[in-house]
């Protein structure tokens, strides 16, 4: 999460994914966004820079996980408010959202079942402590 989307923090953020990756993609694809123009000029002059609203766009949906735990929660006022929040919530979901599609109904449930006990035993624990 970024306070500003100027040319600055969109440089940051092509540096990020350029670390991450490796290597210089052949192209990018942005939202219609001025500043991942400028920055990616600055960056990256060689490569191709395509700007459409519904393209499959790996840089605009990169945070997109964040922004729908952040509007469950009943939005922010800071990013800073939002990563701590984050931080303890997303273990404790992960926890309680098992990959439901790689097992059968009946092992599902099962953990599940196991979970919620565990989590109700945990619970128990912390308001007698």
């Amino acid at each position: 999460m970024q306070r500003h989307r100027d040319k600055r923090a969109a440089k940051k953020f092509f540096r990020k994914l350029l670390k991450s990756s490796g290597f210089a993609p052949r192209g990018i694809v942005t939202d219609k966004l001025r500043s991942y123009g400028a920055a990616k000029k600055d960056l990256m002059p060689g490569v191709e820079h395509r700007q459409h609203k519904g393209l499959n766009n790996r840089a605009e949906n990169s945070h997109r996980p964040t922004r729908v735990r952040e509007r469950r929660m009943g939005r922010f006022k800071a990013p800073g408010q939002a990563q701590r929040f984050l931080s303890a919530f997303e273990p404790i979901r992960g926890y309680f959202h098992p990959h439901q599609q790689k097992q059968s109904a009946p092992e599902y449930r099962e953990k599940m079942r196991q979970r919620l006990s565990d989590w109700r035993q945990f619970t128990r624990l912390s308001a007698i402590a």
